[in-house]
């Protein structure tokens, strides 16, 4: 059977070629062209084209070295199929060490663009157009936004049975379920009938290195399961009880102040059980913060001021271990 021909950025990529593109994005005020590198390796024997990207939040740098590593040991040479790896899609809130594009727009928000539309919107297009078409599945890298601590987890639609058979593949601590939100990556990916899985670990701006092994070993894990890891590597291994989560609860300061957590991240919670302490600067005042249910808290904020209604944990209410 003949492969069949892939074309990316006006490139033919051949059975057994690598490249490294550049989709063009926009240019600074000096007029210097800023360009998206796109990291692509090809196998002779055909299979999956796989895309991995990160960054789609400029500040979110977990993502970001979670895909370098993938690219810098190696693991996105496949024995069959086709790798894609983007590390950094935001380069400009990346260069700038923010969340958003330039336009103050949120490229997670922006999809899936328009050629016409704000600068955020072209570069969505572009991405839909130029991307998305060529390949079969999508792994996409996150992490918590501002000071809040996500667990490692998979977040994906429960209808969506061929995304969930890869998220269980992958083999996080929690899998949680959530319905696609309009107008980002995801929910593209989703209407042209791409498989996809979205990752979220750690803080914007801060690398962790369990987060950074969980998401490796989580993307190590998909490829074994596509039969597209090289034999070369040593097989990965997963018999971990995930953790599946259908419904959370936020929990809110009650006071503004010094936030003290007196629980970690990942953990099991019982209802009433003391998760944090509030206190002012000048001694004079301590508020206990206390679970309202039981389950596990898979977002904490590690901001040490907060003020009265900021979110400060996520916490499941009706999660299940599966082995």
């Amino acid at each position: 059977m003949a492969l069949r021909e892939i074309k990316i950025l006006d490139t033919i990529i051949k059975p057994g070629s690598r490249h490294r593109l550049n989709l063009n994005t926009a240019n600074l005020y000096t007029s210097t062209p800023v360009e998206i590198p796109v990291i692509i390796n090809r196998a002779k024997l055909s299979g999956p084209v796989v895309l991995i990207t990160a960054g789609i939040h400029g500040d979110e740098v977990n993502g970001v070295e979670i895909v370098r590593q993938i690219i810098a040991k190696k693991f996105n040479r496949p024995q069959r199929g086709t790798i894609i790896c983007v590390p950094v899609l935001n380069i400009f809130g990346f260069l700038n060490s923010s969340r958003m594009f330039p336009d103050g727009r949120d490229l997670n928000r922006s999809f899936p663009g328009s050629k016409n539309g704000s600068l955020a919107s072209r570069f969505a297009y572009n991405i839909t157009k130029e991307l998305i078409p060529h390949v079969d599945i999508v792994m996409d890298f996150h992490t918590g936004g501002a000071q809040r601590f996500n667990a490692p987890q998979i977040r994906i639609d429960k209808n969506e049975t061929a995304s969930v058979a890869l998220a269980n593949a992958f083999d996080p601590p929690f899998i949680v379920y959530s319905p696609n939100v309009s107008k980002t990556f995801r929910a593209t990916c989703s209407r042209m009938k791409k498989n996809y899985i979205l990752f979220e670990g750690g803080k914007s701006l801060d690398t962790d290195r369990n987060v950074m092994h969980e998401g490796v070993q989580g993307i190590l894990k998909v490829l074994e399961h596509l039969e597209m890891l090289d034999d070369s590597f040593v097989k990965p291994t997963g018999d971990r009880k995930v953790v599946y989560i259908s419904k959370t609860r936020w929990v809110r300061a009650s006071h503004s102040g010094l936030l003290h957590p007196k629980t970690k991240c990942g953990v099991f919670v019982e209802a009433g059980q003391l998760i944090a302490t509030i206190t002012d600067p000048y001694g004079s005042s301590r508020f206990k913060i206390k679970s309202p249910t039981s389950g596990y808290v898979i977002n904490v904020n590690q901001s040490p001021l907060v003020y009265q209604g900021d979110a400060i944990f996520h916490i499941s209410t009706d999660a299940k271990s599966e082995a």
